[in-house]
């Protein structure tokens, strides 16, 4: 097996031709090399690798990437190499979310580890500390630790001096300000929440209207801040196609990012409902012994 390569100049000029043709952009997470494939022959620019997809594909949320449970920067690491690199073709290139907040990895290390398996861009949700709510104890006891967003941002900024192609990502307008100012992400997406649906999901009540007028009001800020910077959105109401159509229609955005819409989502839906098939059938009543 040999793993195709790429680098941060075809990745971008590949993305800036598609925003040239008025193509959306796309991005969606696997955490499986099967799942990978498949979303790279559907026609994926960009798969994204990250210690919440490997655990979602273990029947759990993205969410529990913020359990004690492991070293998020070794999984996503172990499974991109192992899994996802040789499962693609070289169409879709693969972005690693990483814990820019680790204290027993050195960045400029790790990045450079990551380039030596072919993986030419990473994000700062693996996971990030936008994640959590600024007005909580935990917010703070975390910040006064050292896990701040100021680490994500170092991360993303080292990332484009090193040549790679850099993804940020944020929960908040002030997060995603302060990000987009000092880092100048070549791609931002602004984080509009946890996905909804399935059986993992989290309904906060949120319309796909309200998604997308949060999203665009980033994006208006934004916009002006790093002219260059590609806008992506994602989560809360934006479930199926037809809300990421939504989007794509009522906001500025250059393209959308899955995860458990392209991932957890069908992957329940189809199993079950053909395994429940299976498990339907019955011996015809005139079978005889």
């Amino acid at each position: 097996m040999i793993v195709p390569r790429t680098s941060r100049a075809e990745i971008l000029a590949k993305l800036q031709k598609k925003k040239a043709a008025n193509l959306p952009i796309f991005i969606a997470s696997a955490g499986s090399g099967l799942v990978a494939s498949l979303l790279e022959k559907a026609g994926a620019d960009c798969v994204n690798t990250f210690s919440g997809a490997r655990l979602r594909a273990n029947g759990m949320g993205t969410m529990s990437m913020l359990w004690p449970i492991l070293d998020s920067n070794k999984q996503t690491f172990d499974y991109t190499r192992e899994d996802i690199m040789p499962a693609i073709k070289g169409d879709a290139f693969i972005c690693a979310c990483i814990n820019a907040n680790d204290p027993l990895k050195d960045m400029r290390w790790f990045l450079e580890d990551l380039k030596k398996i072919g993986v030419f861009s990473v994000s700062n949700i693996g996971p990030s500390v936008s994640y959590v709510d600024k007005d909580s104890e935990i917010y703070r006891v975390l910040t006064k630790s050292g896990i701040t967003i100021d680490n994500e941002i170092a991360m993303l900024k080292l990332a484009k001096e090193m040549d790679m192609v850099s993804v940020g990502l944020a929960f908040n307008m002030e997060d995603s300000i302060k990000m987009v100012e000092e880092a100048k992400p070549d791609i931002f997406c602004f984080h509009a929440g946890t996905t909804k649906g399935g059986l993992k999901g989290y309904d906060s009540g949120e319309t796909i209207e309200e998604t997308a007028a949060r999203t665009e009001e980033a994006n208006q800020v934004l916009r002006k801040i790093h002219p260059e910077v590609l806008l992506i959105a994602h989560g809360a109401a934006m479930e199926n196609p037809v809300d990421a159509q939504f989007m794509l229609n009522h906001t500025s955005v250059d393209g959308i990012w899955t995860g458990s819409s392209t991932e957890r989502i069908p992957i329940e839906k189809a199993v079950y409902s053909t395994a429940k098939e299976f498990a339907d059938l019955r011996f015809p009543t005139d079978k005889k012994d």
